[in-house]
């Protein structure tokens, strides 16, 4: 981990900067992979904007390539409206309403569990449709505030919603409608539908940049407080339910995959987007729109696998000092 700048963290910066900048000349021509289209603002993306991200928890950051580019949250918003939820009800009221359980089905399954009638995480579609619905606030604008606020504390700036891709995902997300519907039908949503689902859209075309992406996850790895303002963000007794589900959830149905290869909590998005976080060290954001079969950043993956190997990341890695940067084995 990075502390004071002295000759020894010189190095450790250049190298850490090295490698990105590796990674990124590595995996720049890679053309695998497709931007979304089911949500028509989506596919103007440029698919060549490409960047890498490091922020530790003693604020030092690490950028390269497209890293002021800005583009919607998406599903990576999940992750933090999901700590706005736990602080609003606590994690038992939660857990009554969505569950903790990984799946192997698409994140937009209209599918809940047959026992409890839940959605099966709140990192799916249906989950975080659930987990947006309990936020608290007497309107849907106070709800919207709440919202914005919470990005706010993450990020240390103020932050705003893309209204055309907001309009954009909200007159294309039958889908989600038929989720909520589904929700309704065995109460695992009381509010008004529509108001539900408009804060969700709403969270998802929240405009952000790599380098916010990586201050998020910096904030989660330095136990709930922003390591640029200092400001707190989250009640750091909810940090370790939102970094289990991640780790177990966060990329869909190539969360087993990712745990077993990357071994840190993360989570994607469809903006071709992706958070890592290792608790106590460093947030990682990566920013790539192509996306493969299962919804995730393909050059993101790439980006994210070497950093784990290089880095010694793998929160299960017993064979050198995890997490250790500017390390190669």
């Amino acid at each position: 981990m990075v502390n004071q700048v002295n000759s020894g963290d010189l190095e450790i910066n250049s190298s850490l900067l090295t490698v990105i900048n590796d990674l990124h000349s590595q995996y720049k021509s890679l053309s695998e992979g497709a931007v979304a289209n089911y949500i028509p603002e989506l596919a103007k993306v440029n698919p060549d904007l490409f960047s890498i991200c490091i922020v530790s928890v003693d604020g030092q950051d690490y950028k390269v390539g497209d890293w002021e580019q800005f583009f919607t949250i998406q599903s990576i918003s999940k992750v933090f409206a999901y700590g706005l939820a736990l602080e609003d009800h606590g994690r038992n009221y939660i857990l009554t309403r969505v569950g903790v359980e990984p799946t192997g089905d698409a994140f937009n399954a209209i599918i809940l569990d047959e026992q409890s009638k839940r959605p099966y995480n709140p990192m799916v579609n249906a989950g975080a449709i659930a987990t947006t619905s309990l936020i608290k606030g007497s309107a849907p604008t106070e709800r919207l505030n709440r919202m914005l606020e919470m990005f706010r504390r993450y990020i240390g700036r103020d932050v705003f919603v893309d209204i055309s891709v907001f309009t954009s995902e909200r007159s294309t997300g039958h889908r989600n409608r038929a989720m909520a519907h589904l929700m309704l039908n065995f109460g695992m949503i009381d509010q008004n539908i529509e108001q539900a689902l408009d804060l969700y859209f709403q969270q998802c075309a929240v405009l952000v940049n790599c380098r916010d992406l990586a201050v998020m996850a910096a904030t989660l790895a330095n136990r709930g407080i922003n390591p640029i303002t200092k400001e707190r963000a989250i009640d750091k007794r909810y940090i370790k339910d939102i970094l289990s589900v991640m780790y177990t959830c966060g990329m869909y149905n190539f969360a087993g995959e990712w745990a077993y290869k990357i071994g840190i909590p993360a989570k994607s998005g469809i903006c071709g987007g992706i958070i890592a976080v290792v608790p106590n060290k460093m947030g990682i954001g990566v920013f790539s729109p192509p996306l493969d079969a299962r919804g995730n950043s393909v050059r993101g993956v790439k980006v994210c696998e070497e950093l784990s190997q290089r880095l010694s990341l793998h929160l299960f890695d017993c064979s050198s000092e995890n997490g250790k940067l500017g390390t190669e084995e």
